[in-house]
C-alpha cells in the first residue's frame, strides 16, 4: 500500500514539474526601453549621443595619436595617458552604438547572449579605468614625492609591466559576476528599462530571488570600487602633504596643475560610478539610473580629453605644434 501511495505521489510531483516547466518559457532576448518619449524626442536623443561619440571617438583620437608618434611624449606618464585614452574609446564604444541603434529601433531588442556580452565588457572596461586611474595617481605620486628616484623606479619596464596589468586583471575580474547572474532563470517579462545591461535590472528580471548572488556581485562592485579608490586617495593624500611642504607658491601650482587634472576625472568618474554600484540600485528609480549610468559611461570619456589636453600644457603644446617639451 506504502508504495503505491509513494509511487502515486511521485508520479503527481513529476507531473507538476514538467507542467510548470512547459509553461515557464526561459527568454532568448531582452528589450531595452532607453529613453522614453516621442519620435522627436528620439531622434533628438539619437543626435545629441551620436556627437558625443563621435567627439569623444575624436578626442581620446587624438591623444593617442599624439602620444604614440610623438617621442618627446614617450614617458610612463604620457604612455598610461594614452592607453587611458584608447580604454575610453573602446568604453564608450562597448554601450552608445547599441544605444544608438536601440534607439532607432522599432523592437529595441537583445540578444541573451548579446546583452551578456555587452555586460562583461562594458563591466571589465570599467574595472580597467578603475586600474588606470589608482596607476596614474601612484606615478603621480612618486613623480611628485619622490622626484629623485622617479626615474629609476618608474621605468619604462615597469610602466608596461602595470599597464598590461591594468588591461589583464581588468578583464578577468568580471567573468564570475556575469556567470552567476546569467545562470537566474529568466522567465520572462523580459523588459530592461535601461539602455544598457545592467545588474540591478537583471536581478529584478529573474523569476526567482537571489540574494546570494546580489549580494556577491555587490560585495565583488564595492571592492574593485573601493580598492583603486582607496588607493588613488591614499596616493594623493602623501601627494598634498609634499606639496603643501613646498616653500614656494609657483611650486605648489605647478605641483596642483600637474594633478588637477586626474582629480577632477577621479571625481567625475567615482562620484557617479559609487551612486550606482557600491549599494543595491533597485530602489532608485529607473530614470535617474539612466542618467547617472550616461554621466560615467558617455559624458565622461567625453570630458576627459578637454581636461587632459586643456590642463596639460605640454599635451596642448604639441597638439598645437608650439614647441618642443623640455623633459620633466
Amino acid at each position: 500500500m506504502f508504495i503505491v501511495i509513494h509511487s502515486l505521489v511521485t508520479s503527481v510531483s513529476l507531473t507538476a514539474l514538467e507542467s510548470r516547466n512547459a509553461t515557464m518559457h526561459f527568454v532568448t532576448e531582452f528589450v531595452l526601453l532607453g529613453f522614453p518619449g516621442q519620435r522627436e524626442m528620439q531622434n533628438f536623443f539619437f543626435s545629441l549621443i551620436l556627437v558625443v561619440y563621435l567627439l569623444t571617438l575624436l578626442g581620446n583620437g587624438v591623444i593617442v595619436y599624439v602620444v604614440k608618434w610623438d617621442k618627446r611624449l614617450h614617458t610612463p606618464m604620457y604612455i598610461l595617458l594614452g592607453n587611458f585614452a584608447f580604454l575610453e574609446i573602446w568604453y564608450i564604444s562597448s554601450t552608445v552604438p547599441n544605444m544608438l541603434v536601440t534607439i532607432l529601433s522599432e523592437t529595441k531588442t537583445i540578444s541573451f547572449t548579446g546583452c551578456f556580452l555587452q555586460f562583461y565588457f562594458f563591466f571589465s572596461l570599467g574595472t580597467t579605468e578603475c586600474f588606470f586611474l589608482s596607476v596614474m595617481a601612484y606615478d603621480r605620486y612618486l613623480a611628485i614625492c619622490r622626484p629623485l628616484h622617479y626615474p629609476s623606479i618608474m621605468t619604462g619596464k615597469l610602466c608596461v609591466i602595470l599597464v598590461c596589468v591594468c588591461w589583464v586583471s581588468g578583464f578577468l575580474c568580471y567573468p564570475i559576476p556575469i556567470v552567476l547572474i546569467s545562470q537566474l532563470p529568466f522567465c520572462g517579462p523580459n523588459i530592461i528599462d535601461h539602455f544598457v545591461c545592467d545588474p540591478g535590472p537583471l536581478f529584478a528580471l529573474a523569476c526567482i530571488p537571489a540574494p546570494s548572488t546580489e549580494l556577491i556581485c555587490y560585495t565583488f562592485n564595492s571592492v574593485i570600487i573601493f580598492g583603486p579608490f582607496l588607493s588613488i586617495l591614499g596616493s594623493y593624500t602623501l601627494v598634498l602633504r609634499a606639496v603643501l611642504r613646498i616653500p614656494s607658491g609657483a611650486g605648489q601650482t605647478k605641483a596642483f596643475s600637474t594633478c588637477g587634472s586626474h582629480l577632477m576625472v577621479v571625481s567625475l568618474f567615482y562620484g557617479t560610478l559609487m551612486v550606482m554600484y557600491v549599494s543595491p540600485t533597485s530602489g532608485n528609480p529607473a530614470g535617474m539610473q539612466k542618467i547617472v549610468t550616461l554621466v560615467y559611461s558617455a559624458v565622461t570619456p567625453l570630458l576627459n580629453p578637454l581636461i587632459y589636453s586643456l590642463r596639460n600644457k605640454d599635451m596642448k603644446d604639441v597638439i598645437c605644434g608650439i614647441r618642443i617639451i623640455q623633459p620633466s
